[in-house]
């Protein structure tokens, strides 16, 4: 048998650490490509580097942070082929999330996903594209967590961070916000109605309109992928 444990109380500081840094890399306060500066950091967390070290780790094993041989960490680069196998993970785990919420109280569910969809809308006309981002993202979490699947949830978790480095990038591909705002509400108009089979269209079309306007020529639905380096 184990031997008594003692709860934990607190986040360790190294977990203090790989959130913040997760959240920067998130919303794009620390870009793509950038290195991290193991004594910059320390000196701005306040901590020495073991933790730090710790930290960095989390995030390279969840593939947020690349180890350069010489060189040091840093932040992900999205090239067309990783933005396509993203939006590629994210439609199985959601087509996935989407069967589930539509066997359990959709209703409840739909409700819900309409809090976020309100926010996109007044994101939109508040002209704020970081409130924008945040609510879209908070839909596709929202639908993840409602599947009541533990699993997907956890596989879910690094696909909507790097999502969230997508979303920026697709921010300048709309004329406007109200075709994103009414793609979501067929959605949940869908699952409130309990039709599957529009459900999962259109939750195909919101990735395959995505991933179009991100790599250009590319197609989830017509396995079009981009074409090799």
């Amino acid at each position: 048998m184990l031997p008594d444990i003692e709860p934990v109380s607190r986040e360790s500081t190294a977990a203090v650490i790989a959130r913040q840094l997760r959240d920067a890399i998130m919303t794009g306060a620390l870009p793509p490509g950038t290195q991290l500066g193991e004594t910059d950091l320390a000196s701005r967390f306040q901590v020495s580097r073991g933790p730090l070290r710790e930290a960095m780790q989390h995030l390279v094993s969840e593939g947020l942070l690349r180890s350069e041989r010489h060189r040091g960490l840093f932040v992900i680069d999205l090239e067309p082929d990783d933005v396509f196998d993203i939006y590629l993970a994210r439609s199985a785990v959601e087509r996935a999330a989407l069967l589930c919420a539509l066997r359990g109280d959709r209703e409840r569910i739909a409700v819900t996903l309409e809090q976020s969809v309100a926010a996109m809308a007044i994101a939109a006309n508040d002209d704020d594209p970081t409130a924008l981002s945040t609510a879209d993202l908070a839909f596709h979490e929202a639908l993840i967590d409602a599947s009541g699947s533990k699993r997907l949830v956890r596989m879910a978790r690094t696909l909507l961070i790097e999502t969230r480095m997508c979303l920026t990038l697709l921010q300048s591909t709309y004329q406007g916000v109200e075709d994103r705002v009414d793609e979501h509400t067929r959605i949940i108009d869908a699952l409130r109605t309990g039709d599957a089979d529009a459900a999962l269209r259109l939750l195909d079309a919101h990735m395959d309109d995505a991933i179009g306007r991100l790599v250009p020529g590319t197609s989830l639905t017509e396995g079009e992928a981009p074409a090799p380096a």
